[in-house]
């Protein structure tokens, strides 16, 4: 886990906006969007779309065109793998 990737999962203990989430990690959006494909593709974080309640399964193709509309919620296995770094 890199650290840019442990400072995201250490905002993601609740659900998370994506624009929350970019405000309070300070990364630009094409970059927190980046980290966060990495990190769904760990099974480190899960999405929601289009409330918080509704988990969306991550499709490579389709993530691109929601994921700045999405919220995030880190893992058991995410907050296992940042609580042991």
């Amino acid at each position: 886990m890199t650290d840019t990737e442990y400072d995201i999962i250490d905002e993601l203990y609740f659900v998370t906006a994506f624009r929350t989430l970019s405000e309070k990690t300070q990364l630009p959006a094409a970059e927190l969007e980046r980290h966060l494909r990495g990190l769904l593709e760990q099974d480190y974080v899960k999405c929601f779309y289009p409330d918080p309640d509704t988990e969306l399964a991550y499709e490579t193709t389709s993530f691109g065109a929601l994921a700045r509309d999405c919220y995030f919620l880190a893992t058991k296995p995410g907050l296992l793998a940042h609580n042991s770094r």
